[in-house]
């Protein structure tokens, strides 16, 4: 991943931009964690939140004009926050200002002049970072116009004890002092910066240029004057009453702006987002109820905490609400694009700690859909695998037995591209897919015979794999070469069009193979004259719930094709909380069963209790992943093809990964005698062994990816070559053997005809550092 498309990535997500309440506020305040401790009762945190961003906060904190409140997103779901009064009545109830250690002093020094919450909060800011500040006023006590605010509302005690921070931070305080053109020419001569407070030096004239208002003239970002090391800060503006909370805002960027002149520094670099601006923090506010304020004079403890409680803590997180993946790990994709990125810095050490992270994305898209930005964490987790296949930095045990079984689907095995018998073109390619002809061979088979006897011109038969697997596993060279032989197969064809049965497929075809001509099964279907000889089905009513696959995220118009299938069946529809453009990944997407086996199972229960209703699907994997979950689901192929099948398609379970194989290789197979008249391959004398395994063997067995044919392999060499160990107590053997990257053992004993398995387990790993 480079570093600029780390920040393109980190920039697209703003779950860590702040709520409008904070951004509304010019000091920026973070109101909402202000809310969550004034909910808890914690006065005492309260306080301090407030005070991180709020100078002199028992004044503030009962005069705030709290420009908050008009910002506030509950406001727009009932009735926004009391953030004033609850500012009020913590400053009121905590007691008073924290003790303060005056840090070490700079040389520089820095005059202020005036006194109101402008030159306050700009004395304040310049000591708590070490400057010797001295400031002027010309009245006999400071505090300029908070002095004007009744009694009632900020006490005069308050100001005192407040102010007093000044004293603790050792400030110069001179008051009484009349400023003229030759004093504060004395003063720009002898300090080394100035800050000039507008409001509460209005009727001085000073030597610094003003507007034909005779407003002074000062740069609205920094506060700069006409004369160099000269900040002013702090004039009302003329439409709008006295905002103490903007005085306070000129101070602290006046000292700031001293701050960087006194180092050298560029003033105005990256202050875009002082004072008030608009957030980009999304926060949806469906589903959330309204409510109102109930609050009353004397505020109550209890009271203050309810309406603290309305806050609806805003934040984005709209992909982690929907994506257990995403929710899982307990973050969101800012930290998880810099989680990557770091995580490739030290590939080559020992710390890459992220690999399983990046493996568990299902690349399903759902993130994308929800994000107001586009955010896409699949793109972030594939990219990353790439750069894990090419470093070879890619555990075996990730992706290694997903494209085993990819190996399977371009073997003799499987893989077959003909024209159909008595054609020497094809104007139809029917290429069903390898995960159907694993999970529905018959339907398959017969679809086959009935586009076959339905369509005009020929239909050739193309039987492989679309190197999905490839493509989910960062594997670029292995999906490169699998594009390119399908795109020479077509070609070979006659560049008929291509019918599929996948929506993986089809989304692989449309994306890599955009030249080809594509059709799905469902839009053949669909056609007049090809619907009219469909088998009628007769089918028990019944409402099913509808797994749209991921693949099809955006395919709207194989949605509504297959709901209209499933509906002129006399079905009833219900859709999913989580259906068409929202629908969620069954877990086999991206490979993530076999890299994150807990996330699929826990993605599996979720998806089977969204509804107490049967499973329709139209992907072959969601069937047997949902499947495997123990929810009834059928496929609609099998609804429209199944009629030699007397089984209730509803009550078919879970498939074992040995089934799928010899399913692909059945539908070669038979389809080769049928059609072609061709004989079947010798069957190897391994697959001729007989084992038993109870059901719980077979269901361990196949969680650890291991096949039948594997178990033969390693209990044929055991018996041949007598390598094993042998239990005394009960006579079982154990035995391994190593195939390829993968380390096998079988605990087994000889039974009746054959061989009865009782558990076996492999490791999947590269071994290095041996010679």
């Amino acid at each position: 991943m480079e570093k600029d498309q780390r920040v393109a990535w980190e920039a697209k997500c703003i779950q860590e931009e702040p709520p409008a309440c904070s951004t509304s506020c010019p000091l920026h305040i973070d109101i909402r964690q202000f809310m969550a401790q004034m909910a808890a009762g914690d006065l005492k945190a309260a306080y301090q939140t407030l005070k991180k961003k709020l100078p002199f906060p028992g004044i503030l904190g009962r005069i705030c004009e709290h420009p908050c409140e008009a910002a506030c997103r509950r406001g727009e779901v009932g009735e926004a926050l009391a953030i004033g009064a609850l500012e009020r009545y913590c400053v009121e109830h905590y007691g008073g200002p924290d003790p303060v250690k005056p840090l070490p002093r700079k040389n520089k020094q820095v005059a202020v002049l005036g006194s109101g919450m402008a030159g306050l909060t700009a004395a304040l800011d310049l000591l708590n970072k070490g400057f010797r500040v001295t400031i002027f006023e010309q009245a006999q006590q400071l505090g300029g116009a908070l002095r004007g605010f009744p009694e009632k509302l900020l006490p005069a005690a308050v100001i005192d004890a407040e102010l007093a921070i000044l004293d603790a931070l050792r400030a110069e305080i001179q008051l009484d002092t009349a400023c003229d053109t030759a004093f504060f020419t004395s003063l720009v001569e002898n300090f080394d910066a100035v800050f000039v407070d507008v409001q509460a030096g209005a009727n001085l004239v000073l030597p610094l240029e003003r507007n034909p208002d005779g407003h002074m003239v000062n740069n609205a970002v920094t506060g700069a004057t006409s004369m160099e090391g000269v900040f002013a800060g702090g004039e009302p503006d003329p439409g709008r009453a006295y905002s103490p909370l903007m005085e306070a805002y000129a101070g602290r960027k006046g000292a700031l702006s001293i701050e960087r002149f006194l180092q050298n520094a560029v003033i105005d670099y990256n202050r875009d987002k002082e004072g008030p601006y608009e957030t980009l923090l999304y926060t949806n506010l469906a589903g959330i109820a309204p409510n109102f304020r109930e609050l009353a004079e004397p505020l109550t403890e209890a009271a203050v905490r309810a309406e603290a409680g309305r806050c609806i803590q805003c934040e984005c997180l709209e992909c982690t609400k929907h994506c257990l993946y995403l929710k899982t790990y307990k973050k969101y994709p800012k930290v998880y694009v810099r989680q990557i990125f770091n995580n490739e810095l030290v590939m080559h050490g020992a710390a890459h700690t992220k690999n399983k992270f990046v493996n568990s994305c299902t690349l399903c898209g759902q993130c994308q859909v929800v994000c107001p930005n586009d955010l896409f964490m699949g793109e972030v987790c594939l990219g990353s695998r790439h750069t894990m296949v090419e470093e070879e930095f890619m555990p075996p045990s990730a992706h290694e037995f997903a494209l085993q079984d990819l190996e399977f689907s371009r073997s003799e095995a499987f893989s077959l591209c003909r024209h159909a018998p008595g054609f020497q073109e094809s104007a139809y390619l029917y290429f069903p897919s390898c995960q159907l002809c694993s999970t529905s061979p018959a339907e398959v088979m017969e679809s086959y015979h009935f586009l076959r006897n339905n369509l005009d011109g020929g239909v050739g038969l193309m039987l492989g794999c679309c190197g999905a697997p490839a493509y989910w596993g960062g594997r670029k060279e292995l999906f490169g070469e699998i594009i390119g032989e399908m795109r020479q197969q077509w070609k070979e064809m006659g560049c008929p069009q291509i019918i599929t049965a996948c929506s993986s497929c089809q989304k692989i075809f449309k994306e890599f193979l955009p030249e080809i001509p594509l059709l799905s099964l469902w839009q053949i279907l669909e056609t007049p004259n090809v619907k009219k000889a469909l088998p009628k089905a007769t089918l028990p009513a019944k409402t099913v719930a509808i797994v749209d696959p991921c693949t099809a995220r955006h395919d709207e118009k194989t949605q509504d094709r297959v709901r209209r299938a499933i509906t002129e069946r006399g079905l009833t529809i219900e859709e999913l909380d989580h259906s068409r453009g929202m629908t969620e990944c069954c877990g086999y997407g991206g490979l993530v069963f076999n890299a994150n086996p807990d996330l699929t199972d826990e993605t599996l229960r979720c998806r089977a209790a969204a509804s107490n209703h049967d499973y329709l699907a139209y992907c072959a994997l969601c069937r047997d992943q949902v499947a495997a979950a123990g929810k009834p689901v059928a496929h609609l192929i099998e609804l429209l093809f199944g009629e030699n099948d007397n089984r209730d398609p509803w009550q078919r379970g879970w498939l074992s990964w040995s089934e799928r194989r010899e399913n692909r290789s059945r539908v070669k197979e038979t389809l080769g005698r049928q059609l072609w008249d061709e004989k079947p391959c010798e069957q190897e004398a391994n697959k001729k062994m007989i084992l038993h395994l109870d059901e719980e063997v077979q269901c361990t067995v196949d969680r650890r990816r291991i096949l039948l044919d594997d178990i033969r392999q390693v209990i044929s060499q055991s018996e041949t070559q007598g390598r094993r160990l042998v239990n005394k107590d009960n006579g079982r053997c154990l035995a391994s053997h190593t195939i390829g990257k993968i380390t096998f053992w079988v605990e087994y004993a000889p039974h009746e005809d054959g061989f009865q398995v009782f558990n076996a387990y492999s490791h999947r790993m590269n071994i290095t550092g041996v010679k």
